[in-house]
């Protein structure tokens, strides 16, 4: 059985990104080059961050091409984490709003990729 434990990400600059994600996540890179990153998420899975221009094989999907989904443990914790991304300067696609799955909302990192937050079942 194969285990998903690595996100990569393409991204204009992997530097750029991984002080953003640092932030996000409160943890500082665990390698960084001028062409790749790498960060451990609270989860343990691990995010690379590969620059678009040297990926071989070349990548061909355009900037915000994946969604990385986080959960939260209620509405609230959803309402508060937007509240504190928005102050930010994260931009937000969707506000906090209830979905059938529960509350959650959508920002953007700078390279356009998806940064949904959600509380299951609070919808």
């Amino acid at each position: 059985m194969l285990n998903a434990d690595f996100i990569l990400l393409y991204v204009d600059s992997p530097s750029a990104s991984a002080r953003f994600y640092a932030d996000l996540i409160g943890s500082a890179p665990l390698e960084e080059s001028p062409t790749f990153a790498m960060a451990a998420l609270p989860s343990g899975i691990m995010l690379g961050l590969w620059s678009r221009h040297t990926v071989e094989p070349a990548a061909t999907a355009g900037a915000g091409g994946a969604e990385i989904a986080m959960t939260v443990a209620d509405a609230a914790a959803v309402d508060a984490l937007h509240l504190d991304w928005q102050a930010r300067g994260l931009a937000i696609l969707q506000a906090p709003t209830d979905l059938d799955f529960g509350r959650t909302f959508v920002a953007l990192d700078p390279d356009g990729h998806r940064l949904r937050v959600f509380a299951p079942g609070q919808g």
